[in-house]
């Protein structure tokens, strides 16, 4: 198994143990191929809730240029929205699983067809 399936492996247990969902596994594997080698460096491959400047990033980056949403504070929302269900207090929040929980929550996943 190669180190990215062994990542996809872990992101799909956290959506299933952490966030009570059962993943779409073709879409997570695209959205973590599309977080790039990102997905390989402890420190990017995490999303920094407690910061808002990292909250930002993912807005700016991820839904608006990514996803191709305009700025609105529903963003934002659907930020926290997605935290607070992957767990406020677990430490590792995967860039991949938010990013995921994001697509699936803007409905968005025509963006990786």
């Amino acid at each position: 198994m190669s180190k990215r399936d062994e990542l996809i492996a872990r992101y799909a247990d956290d959506l299933r143990n952490k966030c009570g969902l059962e993943p779409d596994m073709d879409l997570l594997t695209k959205v973590t191929v599309g977080c790039g080698p990102a997905i390989y460096d402890a420190d990017a491959a995490t999303v920094a809730a407690s910061q808002p400047d990292e909250l930002e990033t993912v807005k700016r980056n991820f839904l608006i240029k990514k996803l191709g949403l305009a700025d609105s504070p529903a963003l934002m929302a659907a930020i926290e929205q997605v935290l607070e269900a992957y767990g406020m207090s677990e430490r590792n929040k995967y860039r991949a699983v938010v990013y995921y929980m994001l697509t699936r929550h803007f409905g968005k996943e025509d963006v990786y067809s």
